[in-house]
């Protein structure tokens, strides 16, 4: 069938970015024809082997089709971008105008059986009021839902379309929960489909153990993903023989912040900038731990994809990850419990030395456990089959024919 995939920001660089991507490619390998609108900044070139030039519209921001940097779903994102919730009335309203017209464009071009759009924010409204007679399937990945607090003054505004859709994705249980609560949305529409990671790029390998455990951090540079709380607690435990190296971008001043701490850590810290995924994956195979310490997510894929590469994880106990690691007994996993958060995605200041010496105490830990299993083989550790059933579920091959599964049932609505 025809798929029209809409992004309102650009498609790569961020989760939702590598995940229209992952669809797009497992689109066409199950016969679809794909057509993308994305926004973009102005210098952005898609590459190719996502999508044909021809079958791509992007919307152009800095001084392009919109003046202002990319509105980015989360407030600091690793490319310059404005913030929703700063943005004027007359901002918004050119911002929609812009959107609308494109997607009539690519409507009549294209002529798609079926739309995928991405966050439920102002491109989904915008689609669902552009093409009303086409079924349309929503892709949640959280962020919008923050936004939704953020910005409620927009929120009010897009929350009245989507009555209209015909069917959501989300990541999670929780977030499905979250999405009936904020948008009412009937929860039979709503279908808890997670994003996957791709087994050819994320996969195993012994790792080797010289005199440092290899720690790996890979996100954006920002306090809502826990970054600068990451950093203070490795302060804390300096002396102990690790060496962190650090993935991502950020926006300037939240990105010089993180920046400016790991310097802190000399030699103990590696930053690395913005990583392909083939480059990540092969970080991940030689890192002993990942750590995500965020305030906030849907479910964080970058978790299947360093456990697929043999990492053991320290993460946050957010609701989407209990969700899927709540039940497992096994010492690759440890969650970090989360008092309770002053904003969406953010502690009170009484709670950050309690956060940053209860992480401490967790990294120690952990990196004692690598040392005592220096030969440490993924396939013996403790509770290895049931993490292997568990990732063997989330790659996108499984995860894409549940996704083509709601293709084929919009495309019998049509």
């Amino acid at each position: 069938m025809k798929i029209l995939h809409i992004i309102s920001q650009a498609p790569d660089f961020t989760g939702s970015g590598k995940f229209i991507q992952e669809i797009l490619k497992n689109a066409k390998l199950n016969g679809h024809e794909n057509f993308l609108i994305a926004g973009m900044q102005s210098d952005f070139n898609i590459a190719p082997s996502i999508i044909a030039k021809e079958n791509c519209i992007s919307i152009q921001f800095d001084g392009k089709d919109i003046a202002c940097a990319i509105p980015g779903m989360s407030d600091a994102m690793p490319y310059k971008s404005a913030i929703f919730s700063t943005l004027s009335t007359s901002e918004i309203e050119h911002y929609e105008t812009v959107f609308e017209n494109k997607i009539l464009q690519a409507l009549n071009l294209f002529k798609p059986d079926i739309i995928h759009t991405h966050h439920l924010w102002i491109a989904t409204s915008i689609a669902l009021k552009a093409a009303p007679n086409i079924p349309i399937v929503t892709t949640c990945h959280g962020t919008c839902l923050r936004q939704f607090y953020l910005c409620p003054h927009i929120g009010k505004r897009v929350t009245k379309s989507f009555k209209n859709i015909d069917r959501v994705m989300a990541l999670s249980n929780f977030q499905k929960a979250q999405i009936v609560n904020i948008h009412s949305i009937d929860p039979k529409k709503i279908d808890v489909i997670p994003g996957g990671f791709n087994d050819k790029v994320f996969y195993f390998k012994k790792k080797e153990f010289k005199d440092k455990v290899e720690i790996l951090y890979a996100g954006k540079l920002s306090g809502a993903k826990g970054v600068p709380w990451l950093l203070n607690s490795l302060l804390k435990i300096k002396d102990s023989p690790f060496r962190l190296h650090i993935a991502g971008d950020g926006s300037t001043n939240e990105k010089q912040l993180c920046l400016d701490l790991a310097k802190k850590l000399g030699d103990k810290a590696l930053y690395h900038g913005p990583l392909s995924h083939e480059d990540l994956g092969k970080m991940m195979r030689k890192c002993h731990i990942f750590i995500l310490p965020s305030f906030y997510e849907g479910f964080p894929l970058v978790l299947m994809e360093a456990l697929a590469c043999g990492c053991r994880i320290i993460t946050t106990s957010l609701e989407g990850v209990k969700e899927v690691f709540g039940t497992i007994e096994s010492d690759m996993i440890q969650m970090v419990d989360l008092p309770k958060l002053e904003t969406i995605d953010m502690p009170y200041k009484k709670d950050i030395h309690y956060l940053e010496t209860s992480l401490a105490k967790i990294i120690e830990h952990m990196i004692q456990t690598v040392i005592s299993n220096q030969n440490h083989d993924f396939t013996t550790a403790h509770g290895f089959s049931t993490i292997n059933n568990l990732i063997a579920n989330y790659t996108w091959g499984k995860i894409f024919k549940r996704i083509n599964t709601i293709y084929n049932h919009l495309d019998l609505i049509n």
